[in-house]
């Protein structure tokens, strides 16, 4: 493709975002509640690990998720979270995001309840279930196309924490699962219609520029429907922080973020939807890279240089076969 030629991307932005798909679908902007419903994770319980990834939080990466200890159901959870978005830019519509651990890791009975406690809100369009691709069994799979046939109306998401596709990555950050578990999952949950949201992480210690590179490339391979493209958190408390303290691991600039992330969209196929280009880290937690608080400065600084370069999602992309089968 010719890097001079943008494509035509919905919306204002150079990429596909989240956002876009929601108002050309909702016609109006959503915002996702995150959600805690006190569940583990196999890297957590013992079953794989007790000590979780290494840049994982106590809190199971649901740091910003609503307390359970004030709120402990999904409905309350979802009413307090919706009050939390009063005066910002929303219609009534939500998304109702399991975030904290592995969301289908527990009694399928359980999860069934909790699925159906967020599904039976009036105010929520959908669930996005974030999740490990080895907690994907028979009876989980069955248990999601049966909360799909009962809620016609709404939507099923699968995130799934990929992070990079490279094995001896993987093992670093004790992610506890091969990439052959990881595209098994993902072709599954294709066949039942069940879109997958992909977690990748930008700057992990040891990784080049072209090992993510790779990593876009195989996703695009694969039939995923959205992308999570996150930088690099290092948060007190995590095994990561401790590395960064020695010294041991450091941290990408903005500059050097930007340019990695740039090359990353233009490189992802132009119909892959894109939930995060940067990511959240607590303020109380955040060890580095403390830019990255300013939210506001990323992205628009990421659009003004993506803009200036003429660079839109998918423009530097190359091959031709890239599967146009992710729109379910």
């Amino acid at each position: 493709m010719n890097p001079n030629v943008p494509h035509t991307i919905p919306g204002a932005r150079p990429y596909y975002s989240l956002n876009d798909y929601c108002r050309e679908t909702y016609g109006e902007k959503i915002y996702k509640i995150a959600l805690n419903a006190g569940l583990t994770c196999p890297n957590r319980d013992g079953t794989l690990d007790t000590r979780g990834c290494i840049f994982c939080s106590a809190g199971g990466s649901g740091d910003f998720a609503v307390n359970m200890a004030d709120y402990p159901s999904v409905s309350d959870q979802l009413a307090a979270g919706i009050r939390l978005f009063r005066g910002k830019e929303t219609g009534n519509r939500f998304i109702a995001y399991f975030q904290a651990y592995t969301n289908t890791y527990g009694p399928v009975d359980y999860l069934h309840h909790i699925y159906e406690e967020a599904l039976s809100h009036e105010s929520i369009v959908g669930i996005s279930i974030a999740t490990r691709p080895d907690c994907l069994s028979e009876d989980i799979l069955t248990l999601l196309v049966d909360i799909k046939q009962e809620h016609p109306d709404k939507f099923v998401w699968i995130e799934l924490g990929l992070q990079t596709m490279h094995e001896k990555t993987a093992a670093f950050i004790r992610r506890g699962y091969p990439l052959s578990c990881f595209d098994t999952a993902v072709r599954n949950l294709h066949t039942l219609q069940i879109p997958v949201i992909v977690h990748v992480i930008l700057g992990l210690p040891g990784e080049t520029h072209d090992d993510l590179l790779q990593t876009i490339d195989h996703l695009n391979q694969s039939p995923i429907w959205g992308i999570k493209l996150q930088l690099l958190h290092i948060l007190k408390g995590t095994d990561l922080g401790k590395l960064y303290e020695n010294g041991q691991v450091d941290t990408l600039t903005k500059e050097e973020y930007l340019t990695l992330l740039i090359d990353a969209i233009a490189h992802l196929a132009p119909d892959i939807v894109i939930h995060r280009v940067t990511g959240d880290g607590p303020k109380d937690l955040l060890l580095a890279p403390r830019w990255s608080l300013n939210k506001r400065d990323v992205l628009n600084s990421l659009q003004k240089e993506m803009k200036r370069r003429n660079i839109t999602q998918g423009c530097f992309l190359e091959r031709k076969d890239i599967p146009c089968h992710r729109n379910l």
